[in-house]
């Protein structure tokens, strides 16, 4: 009864003040492939000291990715994040628990957020960058609701080189709102035709670069065939350092460039919390989702920072609101900010040259391999490659063996048919005895 005081009694007076027969009805938008059938097989009561020292076991069993050769991708990357990111986000200038709605009070707030925008405006090549969203799957998700306000129209086409995870939070977004999604088959080898998809029916094309496979694409061929039926280009991406050497987004052509930042200031984390990085052109600015600082000048003339946009739905537009965004992701901005600062332009593209050239050699070594292929042409710093036996079932023997090899692609398109592709991804952390520990390794399991 301490932590769950309501009787049976209240709990029948609130369901009938609700107008349900029982609790289950609560929930009856959960589609039913998704609802338990029976509670989980867990304890129903522990003592704390009991549930500390179970979930302490439970943690050992784990394998931090810093403590053996690591190579796994697949939209969140192992970057090495110096210490002084961590020193400097805790500072009481920058750290605060909530929102900078009063300026005169969160000056340094507002001042990071802002750097912030306008180092994610530099990297995509674009005119105007929000003040983070989530994390890149639900910013994908928010660039296509925007697509809609813009063109007025409700259908996204989906490259079959999309992150699967994206793809399934813009199904699952545009499926409660209405909307028609068009997606592609997984385009393993970047041959599809994402020409022939577009047409006047159509609000946007949503591409990733370097996709999820890791093959480099050119965008412009496709932003000029969407501008042309009055479509707009969304560009994705899951790796913010491939910024450093790649061609940016708003060079091709692209109107709305989003994607992860978890990979420059931000840990692995074991799969969050990360930062989503959102930024389209200046003419779109009033139907961008999130929240946009600004710099202005008090009544002495000094410069100062306030909140200039906020779509946010409980603000005074309300039924207007652009996005139901309600906060964002201010301390992995803040360590973005601060690593970003640190790297600088040089350092940027400095570490993703070192990213690329990891990667090639890696995929030289494992081409060498025998029942390994390597199916990219082109790559940044992750690459596909074919095994001659289930790629989920090598991955399991390399982590006995203290390898962990990547990710199957059965895991993230389970059913697909791609049980034999396994994504590897080599960045600046990987060293010549990790890589070739790897190629030992997996020479082994394959013979």
């Amino acid at each position: 009864m301490r932590y769950l005081p309501l009787s049976d009694a209240d709990r029948r007076e609130m369901l009938a003040r609700i107008g349900v027969d029982r609790i289950d009805d609560l929930f009856a938008a959960v589609p039913k492939d998704k609802l338990l059938s029976s509670p989980p097989d867990l304890p129903r009561r522990k003592g704390e000291l009991e549930v500390e020292r179970i979930l302490s076991r439970m943690a050992a069993r784990n394998v931090a990715a810093s403590s053996v050769p690591f190579f796994c991708g697949a939209g969140a990357y192992k970057h090495h994040v110096p210490a002084s990111v961590d020193h400097l986000i805790q500072r009481s200038e920058f750290l605060t628990s909530y929102t900078p709605y009063q300026p005169e009070i969160a000056q340094g707030t507002l001042q990071y957020l802002f750097e912030f925008q306008t180092q994610v405006a530099n990297l995509t090549a674009m005119e105007v960058a929000n003040a983070s969203m989530y994390d890149g799957s639900t910013g994908t998700a928010e660039a296509v609701l925007m697509a809609h306000r813009v063109t007025r129209r409700r259908k996204a086409v989906l490259s079959g080189g999309l992150h699967p995870h994206y793809a399934e939070v813009v199904k699952t977004v545009s499926r409660m709102a209405g909307d028609e999604v068009a997606a592609l088959p997984p385009d393993v080898p970047a041959a599809e035709d994402l020409l022939s998809a577009i047409d006047e029916t159509v609000s946007c094309v949503v591409v990733q670069t370097p996709d999820v496979f890791g093959n480099l694409r050119d965008l412009a061929p496709i932003a000029e065939k969407a501008h042309r039926h009055g479509a707009l280009l969304i560009a994705v991406f899951t790796e913010a350092v491939s910024l450093g050497l790649v061609r940016p987004p708003g060079e091709m052509g692209a109107d709305i460039a989003v994607g992860e930042g978890q990979s420059i200031g931000n840990a692995l984390s074991f799969g969050g919390p990360y930062v989503g990085l959102f930024a389209t052109r200046q003419k779109f600015i009033r139907q961008m989702p999130g929240r946009l600082c600004g710099e202005t000048v008090d009544a002495d003339g000094r410069r100062g920072y306030v909140l200039t946009l906020s779509a946010r739905e409980q603000h005074i537009r309300r039924d207007k609101a652009t996005s139901n965004i309600c906060t964002n992701s201010g301390l992995c901005c803040l360590a973005f900010t601060i690593h970003m600062t640190l790297l600088g332009e040089a350092g940027l593209k400095r570490l993703a040259r070192i990213n690329h050239a990891n990667a090639v050699t890696l995929a030289q070594m494992l081409s060498g391999v025998p029942g390994v292929e390597v199916l990219n042409e082109t790559f940044f710093n992750e690459f596909t490659v074919r095994l001659k036996r289930p790629a989920a079932e090598v991955v399991e023997r390399l982590a006995e063996r203290g390898v962990l090899a990547g990710v199957p692609v059965s895991r993230l398109l389970p059913g697909a048919g791609l049980d034999d592709l396994l994504l590897v991804a080599s960045t600046e952390v990987n060293t010549a005895e990790d890589r070739a520990a790897f190629v030992t390794h997996l020479t082994e399991v394959l013979r």
